[in-house]
């Protein structure tokens, strides 16, 4: 194949992590965070504060930086992990990906930016059914590359409808703008024709809970680097290794781990990698089980906290609650628990609640009032709760993160309020984010250093935002209800393969042999 001078790449994804138990994703729950079509697309990518994700980005710097090229925007939807998307929505993006690509009389490669555990109302892999329908539209020969996130649940129909798919080494991710370059520099070899890229594919029965799957230590941590160091050591013959742990709450006959080796040329040498990489993460299965702090213990040493300063301040992560996983944003069970207790000293964010936040902007900044959160419940986990605050701070303009997956992207959670309930500070927010940055505290002027207990509706990613202030000793991970709960065994699985584990702790497996 000849090096095209210039190439005409398409730029397209549909980002959402599909919780099964979480309610339908719609057109205006994506279009609330990110939703670009055409030259709106290049638009926002190239701007000091862009809406798309940080792979769009690394993959668009890189093609810049390393010859010319055409860009051919589509469609990218990128949506708040939530519930299954709306299948007619979902239809709309792929269909008009596709009309794009025709108007445009075909292009040369696709770079497609999506997280990969998605799920339809109608369809349990819609991941595939648009790279097959990509596919499709594009012909046999053209390069389809793609980014994924590394809670894929990444099916052998993906693998098989694309060139090669790289999926994220890090969480929290902050290596998505380097998966975004690698993707690129690896389509201009295959545009080239000095790689042929030839994968090797396994699907393992573990689907390990999302607190298990940090990768500055721990299980995960060492399967990836092990993949990564064995991967230098194949001289040169491995173009990709990816190891996604899958989205359980996704509940499908794809979900769990996966792993796929990519070859530049032969697919022996990922064969055998692939085999090493499955017997190690298999054999070290049970590393995937996970330990909580009880909600009771927590709320006590918040206390404690308060009121001896000598006590290091800590930071809680109120697991069951994260919507970075789907969670709803709103459950009140560990504010109400401090609040009863006395807690003193205590921050916490970012509660998702509309209502209350335009009635404490219209109430202004030193006004009391009776704050009711979930005015109107949505959901089984959003209760309403009620009690008197004082409004500590206003805001009615979005932000841009400064640490962590959000650096440098565009918040748009406005109008945001601080409470005041006590010795707690609450942050409201009209967006429905996880407080993975800093800056979800410091926009209303809140100072971090300055509070003895930091609670936040995350799971993993506040670790990269919050490291200044609390090293990984000095982290809680909070055993509270919600839609993202890491108890599995708390979950009615309906769509999950079993037997799995760690659900099914006699599952049996034999991984694949060289």
């Amino acid at each position: 194949m000849n090096t095209i001078k210039q190439p005409r790449v398409a730029l397209c994804g549909i980002n959402l992590e599909t919780n099964a138990f979480s309610p339908v994703s719609t057109e205006d729950d994506f279009r609330s965070l990110c939703y670009l079509e055409g030259e709106d697309l290049i638009a926002d990518v190239r701007s000091d504060a862009a809406k798309t994700t940080r792979e769009v980005i690394g993959f668009v710097t890189a093609m810049d930086a390393t010859g010319p090229w055409q860009p051919v925007p589509l469609v990218f939807g990128w949506c708040h992990p939530w519930g299954p998307v709306d299948q007619k929505f979902f239809d709309y993006m792929v269909n008009e990906m596709a009309r794009r690509i025709e108007d445009n009389g075909g292009v040369d490669a696709v770079f497609v930016a999506s997280h990969g555990a998605m799920v339809a109302t109608g369809n349990p892999d819609p991941d595939a059914d648009m790279l097959e329908r990509l596919r499709q539209v594009v012909g046999p020969e053209v390069p389809i590359v793609g980014t994924l996130d590394l809670h894929a649940n990444v099916s052998e129909r993906s693998i098989a409808a694309s060139d090669l798919l790289v999926a994220y080494q890090t969480n929290p991710h902050v290596d998505m703008f380097e998966r975004g370059e690698e993707s690129a520099h690896a389509l201009r070899a295959i545009l080239a024709g000095s790689v042929q890229p030839k994968t090797a594919y396994a699907k393992v029965p573990l689907t390990p809970p999302t607190a298990t799957l940090l990768t500055r230590a721990g299980p995960y941590a060492d399967i990836i680097n092990f993949g990564q160091r064995r991967k230098r050591e194949f001289g040169g013959r491995i173009l990709n290794v990816s190891i996604s742990a899958g989205f359980v709450y996704a509940d499908t006959d794809t979900t769990g781990m996966a792993i796929w080796v990519t070859g530049r040329h032969d697919l022996e040498p990922a064969q055998a990698l692939l085999a090493e990489i499955a017997e190690r993460v298999w054999s070290d299965r049970e590393r995937f089980k996970v330990v909580l702090t009880p909600m009771d213990e927590a709320v006590q040493a918040a206390v404690e906290r308060g009121k001896n300063p000598n006590l290091p301040a800590q930071i809680y992560a109120d697991i069951g609650d994260n919507p970075g996983g789907g969670g709803c944003g709103n459950t009140t069970e560990l504010l109400a628990a401090l609040i009863e207790a006395g807690a003193e000293g205590v921050l916490m964010g970012a509660i998702f609640d509309p209502e209350l936040a335009a009635t404490a902007l219209q109430a202004g900044v030193g006004a009391e009032l009776d704050a009711v959160f979930n005015t109107n419940p949505r959901t089984m986990f959003s209760t309403r709760y009620e009690c008197k605050a004082t409004v500590a701070a206003v805001s009615t303009e979005a932000f841009v993160g400064r640490l962590g997956q959000y650096a440098g992207t565009l918040i748009e959670a406005a109008p945001t309020v601080a409470l005041r309930i006590g010795g707690i500070t609450v942050v409201v927010i009209s967006n429905r984010y996880q407080t993975s940055d800093p800056m979800f505290f410091e926009h209303l002027g809140l100072d971090i250093g300055q509070a003895r207990t930091v609670i936040v509706k995350s799971r993993g990613h506040f670790r990269a935002g919050f490291e200044p202030w609390f090293t990984p000793d000095r982290v809680l991970e909070v055993d509270t209800p919600g839609f993202t709960s890491p108890m599995l065994n708390r979950f009615d699985w309906k769509g999950l393969p079993r037997p799995v584990y760690p659900l099914d702790e006699d599952t049996e497996w034999t991984p694949p042999e060289a």
